[in-house]
């Protein structure tokens, strides 16, 4: 919470995710060849690191995670986007735990 600056003027998960940059940047042009999708990178570098490597963690011990991890690793995609994938789960996860003063 201290990284974002409170969620309170963040109205979806989405925009937070936006935020940290952590959403999707497709590279395309009407003349060439379609390039690789990758996140924006164009955020907060700190929040993003550290997602990241709690992402590790909660594909250990979070169910959810690990059912997003091992079904994006199963479709053929690479292991590194399926830990952006969980990233972006733990960050929502947390949004809506501090939206709804509940937890999940």
């Amino acid at each position: 919470m201290v990284l974002v600056g409170g969620f309170e003027r963040f109205k979806s998960g989405s925009e937070l995710s936006s935020y940290v940059g952590l959403t999707i940047l497709i590279r395309k042009s009407r003349t060439s060849v379609n390039g690789r999708s990758r996140i924006s990178k164009i955020g907060n570098q700190k929040l993003r690191n550290l997602l990241f490597m709690c992402s590790f963690n909660a594909c250990k011990y979070n169910k959810a995670c690990k059912a997003i991890y091992d079904r994006i690793v199963a479709k053929g995609k690479s292991k590194k986007l399926a830990l952006i994938a969980v990233c972006n789960k733990l960050l929502k996860q947390a949004f809506v735990i501090a939206k709804s003063r509940k937890a999940i």
